[in-house]
């Protein structure tokens, strides 16, 4: 197994919120700069992607987040191939929770993308940008 050769790096955390307004005011408080503002029509919600150097926090008003630590509900990788990953992921017996690899049409092409499950229910994302 050598899923490694294939992640390129850190793409996004993301944060579930109730006020999206907000949360992105406070992250450009911070020097966080707004590089995105979509709205996913699968998730019905507003999406905001706010980037500080290399860190990128996806945060997207679900109007569900639990507003306690712990926060943060995934984690996101960069890949070079996403049916290969996914392959080797399905191969290994890790559990997917997405349907599959899916798309979205953010960025300016468009991601692909599938998700799994680790043992402590935290969701780690492998995301590939069009």
């Amino acid at each position: 197994m050598d899923i490694k050769k294939n992640i390129t790096g850190l793409q996004h955390v993301g944060l579930p919120t109730n006020d999206i307004d907000k949360t992105i005011e406070f992250y450009k408080g911070l020097g966080f700069e707004l590089v995105m503002e979509t709205y996913n029509e699968k998730g019905q919600e507003r999406v905001a992607f706010l980037k500080l150097y290399n860190y990128v926090v996806e945060t997207y008003e679900n109007h569900q987040a639990v507003m306690a630590d712990g926060a943060y509900q995934h984690v996101a990788l960069d890949v070079k191939n996403i049916e290969e990953i996914y392959s080797e992921i399905c191969e290994n017996n890790y559990k997917v929770v997405s349907n599959g690899i899916e798309e979205l049409l953010f960025w300016d092409n468009g991601i692909k993308y599938f998700i799994i499950e680790g043992p402590n229910t935290e969701k780690i994302e492998f995301c590939q940008i069009n």
